[in-house]
């Protein structure tokens, strides 16, 4: 089972790795972690996605609370939230493949982002399911690079009760 916790924390030096050492120290299991700048420059807010069963998730979420940094945890399930990562992929290209990748590419709702005479580098924002379908079909072409951001989420919006 996936959880994702939207972890509000004072933005300042150390935090993260704070943060991450709790993870380390009782072998939970980061999938996605990101972090950002919020509206207010002293609060940060790391995304983390982590899965366990219901017991561990439910200790990663009160380890969280405990710590003097942080400032507030929410938790979603991935069914709850509106997610979305990025990805970075230079792939190397020929005459005969180049327009497959642009095909792919424009179904996807990738774009090509940087071109040289046999490379081309390509973004895609999307699901992380999308970004992943997307990376298997660039499997059948030379990947020279790949770089990829955590899984950024937000809960779904919902109207207030009537």
């Amino acid at each position: 089972m996936k959880r994702i916790y939207s972890v509000l924390v004072e933005n300042r030096a150390g935090v993260l790795c704070k943060v991450a050492g709790l993870f380390w120290r009782r072998c939970f299991n980061i999938e996605s972690l990101a972090v950002g700048e919020t509206d207010n420059p002293d609060v940060s807010n790391m995304i983390i996605v982590s899965s366990g069963d219901a017991r561990t998730l439910e200790q990663i979420e009160k380890q969280l609370n405990k710590k003097l940094d942080v400032i507030k945890v929410k938790t979603f399930d991935e069914s709850e939230s509106v997610s979305r990562e990025l990805m970075l992929i230079k792939v190397k290209y020929n005459r005969t493949n180049r327009k497959d990748i642009m095909e792919n590419c424009e179904i996807m709702g990738a774009s090509i982002v940087d071109m040289s005479k046999n490379m081309m580098t390509i973004q895609m924002c999307d699901t992380p399911e999308r970004v992943q379908i997307f990376l298997d079909t660039m499997r059948i072409v030379s990947i020279a690079e790949i770089t990829r951001t955590g899984t950024l989420a937000l809960p779904k919006c919902t109207d207030p009760q009537q």
